[in-house]
């Protein structure tokens, strides 16, 4: 009998598995390479750099170029620069591995721990025409508040029951239609700070943000316009009242039962 199979004794079947093994294996390797380009390579808090990480190496540099006119940005090599103040601002009393660290000071001023930030671009995010995302509603006559109570013009009050504030206004982050942000205007002519909507609770009469006390909200940190919140003022308002849920009073530092 002749044989007129044209591939001989080849097994496509098995080829085809064996392409595919390859291929696949190829593509989670280079996946794996790609998301390392930013916050490679790992280090730990201490500085040095850490053991742990990918059995792969980084990736080579790739440049993108920005919209809206900002530059190129260059990763892995060229991602922003760590904090030089983090690991200066912990401390732990034994240096075997395991042991927790501790903040040097005052935890929600230095940034760690839950407090901690990290070094994004002080510049706004923004959306797809190139404008910011998030802006004061009373910078935008077009919004309005359609359901729910408009906090504007009421009392803040903080974890330990004090009056802080009133609120000043709300900022919206216009493509997504959410109100990221309320505005205090603080008593005692301190100014206004931000605090995240997330982490507001809104009755009829006042609003709650239990995470600070009275005493920590003159240091919020502050826009550097009055108009626009970058997206390092986001990572550290956030960061200051997020670390407030452990650092605000020695009671919190407790254990939990």
């Amino acid at each position: 009998m002749i044989n007129d199979y044209p591939f001989g004794n080849l097994d496509l079947a098995s080829l085809s598995l064996w392409l595919f093994f390859i291929f696949f294996v190829g593509l989670v390797i280079w996946i794996q390479r790609e998301n390392q380009r930013e916050g490679y390579p790992l280090v730990d808090e201490d500085g040095s750099q850490a053991d742990a990480g990918s059995v792969w190496p980084n990736p080579a540099d790739k440049t993108f170029v920005l919209p809206h006119g900002r530059g190129t940005l260059t990763v892995p090599s060229g991602q922003p620069a760590d904090r030089d103040d983090f690991h200066g601002n912990l401390t732990r009393e034994f240096a075997s591995g395991g042991f927790p660290y501790d903040p040097t000071g005052n935890p929600l001023e230095q940034g760690v721990g839950p407090a901690a930030w990290a070094n994004r671009r002080d510049e706004p995010e923004l959306d797809g025409h190139g404008n910011p995302k998030i802006v004061p509603m009373k910078g935008d006559a077009h919004f309005t508040v359609a359901a729910g109570n408009d906090p504007r013009g009421l009392p803040v009050r903080a974890g330990d029951k004090k009056i802080v504030g009133m609120v000043s206004d709300m900022w919206v982050d216009e493509p997504e239609q959410l109100v990221r942000y309320l505005e205090i205007e603080l008593e005692g002519g301190a100014g206004t700070r931000l605090v995240p909507m997330t982490l507001c609770r809104i009755w009829r009469n006042t609003v709650d943000v239990k995470t600070l006390f009275g005493e920590h909200f003159a240091g919020v940190p502050k826009t550097a316009k009055p108009d626009v919140v970058t997206k390092l003022e986001e990572d550290k308002i956030s960061a200051y009242y997020g670390g407030g849920v452990l650092y605000a009073s020695k009671a919190r530092l407790d254990p939990q039962l």
